[in-house]
C-alpha cells in the first residue's frame, strides 16, 4: 500500500472546500488509468496537485511521459473533473545546499 501521496490544495479551498474533494477524485483517476496501463512509476513522481481557478497544475518530482501527463489530462476532462483542458504540468524545485570548500572549512 502506497501512503506517500501528494499534497492536494486549491485556491478558495476555505470558501469552496469541494474543490479538494474533486481534486482526490481526479488523483484517484489518473492513479487509476496508470494502474491499467501497468505504470507502477507514476505515484511515486507526483509531488503536489493544485487547483489554481479551474486549472489543474500538477507538479511532479520527476518528469513526467506524455502518457502520464495523459492521465491528468483525462482525469480532468471527465465529469469528476472541471470537464476542461485546462492542465498545466511542472517540476518541483529542488533546494540544493551551496558548496562546501573541505579545504577552507578545515
Amino acid at each position: 500500500m502506497y501512503l506517500d501521496h501528494p499534497k492536494i490544495s486549491a485556491t478558495n479551498s476555505e470558501t469552496e472546500p469541494d474543490r479538494i474533494e474533486r481534486l482526490s477524485r481526479v488523483y484517484g483517476y489518473a492513479i487509476g488509468l496508470a494502474d491499467v496501463d501497468g505504470n507502477t512509476v507514476c505515484i511515486t513522481k507526483i509531488a503536489k496537485i493544485h487547483d489554481h481557478k479551474g486549472v489543474l497544475m500538477v507538479i511532479w518530482y520527476e518528469p513526467p511521459t506524455a502518457q502520464e501527463k495523459s492521465y491528468f489530462l483525462r482525469a480532468w476532462q471527465s465529469r469528476v473533473g472541471d470537464e476542461s483542458t485546462l492542465v498545466e504540468h511542472a517540476l518541483m524545485l529542488q533546494e540544493t545546499l551551496p558548496a562546501v570548500d573541505n579545504e577552507a572549512a578545515a
